[in-house]
């Protein structure tokens, strides 16, 4: 890609925003970041240049600029005469669907949005079932009006949990809808995608929706009630707590190691740039790595590296979760050019050395 492009990451402090937002910028991108920080962490950005910051909230996030060097706290994004450059981003620490980020689309800053902000993990969606539709379903659909009426493409995040536990293991795209969510989280994003077709045929909204599968990887937390299992157990192992374990621990994931994900963000704006595809049909692609891993494997190898060091606490079986995944990455591969480079147990090195778990 000769031209510079122009991206707006949502939940750019998030594991996978972030990590995105580092790449583009990698990539020689103008890069500006919309993040709330309701589960952001400002820790993610490390190593970029914050030197423009405006309207960060809470008041946490303004004595945490301050020691960074942050500058224009308080103002309102839209009265900031500000461009991004390779070397510094803009954060705005609001939501996505504030009237100042969706000013900024209409004015035709951005060549491409990067969606990634959701209220995440599927145990949440069940206990807080209201809150994860206003946030994952209600606001993206916003967004996507306002993607739709700016010709700005969108590629945003989607969620293997719209397969809903699909018998057919590896799993297609075409699975979709043979079985109904299980989740709130799985039926926001699956409906979701409904209104990102619909909003092609009738507004002309370009989009991909990329349905990740167990994204994992170094940075991502392990202290959260959003961590996954691998990061929650490197946590655990490292802090001498127990590593909860659900079930029978036989159900498997096909688990995608995170520059993986990163790839297919790029390659999935770089085919709508390039109209390589058609992005008012909204395609959705599956994005993983094309294998499965049982937890009950993986608690094995921790236990075998790190000896007394891994205490396992089961626990029931979770509401909501399906049993095994498995990705179909064929399409992506053929659409997008999408070749995932890490796989599982290298992954896991990766992610034990930055833990310090070696």
């Amino acid at each position: 890609m000769n031209k510079k492009y122009r991206a707006c990451v949502t939940g750019g402090c998030g594991f996978i925003g972030s990590a995105l937002v580092k790449e583009l910028l990698k990539q020689g991108w103008d890069v500006e970041i919309v993040d709330n920080l309701s589960t952001g962490r400002l820790e993610s950005l490390d190593g970029i240049t914050l030197d423009k910051v405006t309207y960060c909230y809470p008041t946490r996030a303004f004595e945490t600029f301050e020691e960074l060097g942050g500058g224009l706290l308080g103002q309102d994004p839209e009265m900031v005469d500000y461009e991004s450059t390779p070397e510094s981003v803009l954060l705005m620490g609001i939501c996505f669907t504030a009237e100042s980020v969706l000013s900024r689309i209409a004015d035709g800053r951005y060549d491409v949005i990067f969606h990634q902000a959701a209220t995440p993990r599927v145990s949440y969606s069940v206990e807080h079932s209201l809150e994860t539709m206003q946030n994952n379903l209600m606001s993206t659909t916003r967004l996507f009006k306002a993607c739709a009426d700016s010709n700005t493409p969108i590629v945003w995040a989607s969620s293997s949990s719209v397969y809903a536990g699909a018998e057919q293991l590896p799993t297609p795209e075409s699975a979709r809808g043979l079985k109904c969510p299980r989740s709130p989280y799985a039926m926001h994003k699956y409906h979701c995608e409904d209104y990102a077709r619909v909003f092609g045929e009738l507004y002309g909204l370009e989009s991909v929706g990329l349905r990740y599968f167990n994204v994992y990887g170094p940075s991502q937390p392990g202290d959260s009630p959003y961590a996954t299992a691998v990061s929650a157990w490197c946590n655990a192992i490292k802090e001498g707590k127990e590593c909860r374990s659900d079930g029978d621990g036989l159900q498997s994931r096909d688990m995608c190691y995170i520059d993986n994900v990163v790839q297919a963000n790029v390659k999935a704006a770089q085919a709508l740039l390039t109209r390589r595809i058609d992005g008012t049909e909204a395609p959705c692609y599956s994005i993983a790595h094309g294998e499965r891993t049982t937890n009950l494997e993986i608690l094995d190898f921790l236990a075998a590296r790190f000896g007394d060091r891994v205490k396992v606490r089961h626990a029931p079986e979770r509401k909501g979760d399906v049993k095994h995944t498995h990705a179909d990455i064929s399409r992506a591969r053929e659409e997008l050019g999408y070749e995932p480079t890490v796989y599982f147990w290298d992954g896991l090195e990766r992610t034990l050395k930055w833990w310090k778990l070696e």
